[in-house]
């Protein structure tokens, strides 16, 4: 395995995913080549390397920003030639500006939709080429704001639902060319620049909501990007997938009078039909 992994840290996402694709590798008697990313160089990107390369893979680490136009490409290229090829392509990095949208400025606005979503498209343009030749996989990591937008969150969701229309658009351009697009929509996970999380009352709150009963791990996510890149999704693309315990699509049966939901939430034995919403 040949990847190129954005937003890479020991402890989120990206860290979690590098760790399965070396882990994976090793248990299939291989070696990985992984080019890990990170706006700039910091322990936790350091010490991911260090982790890396503890678990026998080929690690390289690189920094820039990925709203500047010219980083992407460079990402790509020195990446490639470091792997020589790249099979998958993991474009995880972000950040959120919270806040309501008429109070966003045009620069908060601009520097998301560019790291989120134009640096994607700048960095798969790029990586097409070299996935087109290994007929490798494009995994975009977006978000369920993406798909169920709230409020507070400035343009992030836009951003994260623009970044979910482009993995769509490019699985049909590249479809002909065996390589596949596809993104994932993490909901509630459990990160270490998730402050809200450091809250036991929040915790136990959104333990009691999300119908699987707990919050996500990075280890949900990597999961389910690994299984994306690999074989076993040979017949996988244009597919967004809400990684939330079933958080997103359970709103409705927090509305008053839903009697079923009610009962499930609270075990009590009484009977009777569900109100219609």
């Amino acid at each position: 395995m040949r990847a190129l992994v954005t937003g890479a840290s020991l402890g989120g996402i990206g860290g979690a995913l590098c760790e399965r694709i070396a882990r994976d590798a090793t248990a299939n008697g291989n070696k990985a080549k992984i080019v890990v990313c990170a706006t700039g160089a910091r322990p936790s990107l350091n010490d991911l390397v260090d982790k890396l390369r503890g678990m026998d893979a080929d690690v390289l680490s690189l920094t820039g920003d990925l709203t500047d136009p010219e980083v992407p490409p460079r990402f790509v290229d020195e990446a490639v030639k470091f792997c020589g090829g790249l099979d998958s392509l993991v474009s995880n990095a972000g950040l959120l500006i919270p806040g309501p949208l008429v109070e966003t400025e045009v620069s908060d606005w601009d520097y998301l939709i560019n790291l989120h979503a134009r640096a994607a498209w700048l960095l798969g343009k790029a990586a097409f080429p070299a996935l087109r030749e290994a007929r490798g996989s494009m995994v975009a990591v977006a978000s369920m704001s993406g798909t169920f937008p709230h409020i507070g969150l400035g343009a992030y969701p836009v951003a994260k639902g623009a970044l979910i229309t482009l993995c769509q658009v490019l699985s049909q351009e590249w479809a002909k060319e065996g390589v596949r697009v596809n993104s994932v929509s993490p909901g509630p996970i459990r990160t270490p620049l998730n402050v809200a999380y450091k809250d036991p009352e929040v915790v136990a709150i959104r333990n009691r909501i999300v119908p699987l009963g707990r919050l996500g791990e990075p280890e949900d996510v990597a999961g389910t990007i690994a299984y994306l890149l690999s074989k076993d999704a040979a017949f996988v693309t244009g597919e967004n997938i809400l990684i939330d315990g079933g958080w997103g699509r359970s709103g409705v049966n927090q509305l008053p009078g839903q009697m079923g939901a009610f009962r499930q939430m609270n075990d009590d034995p009484q009977s009777g039909e569900d109100e219609a919403v």
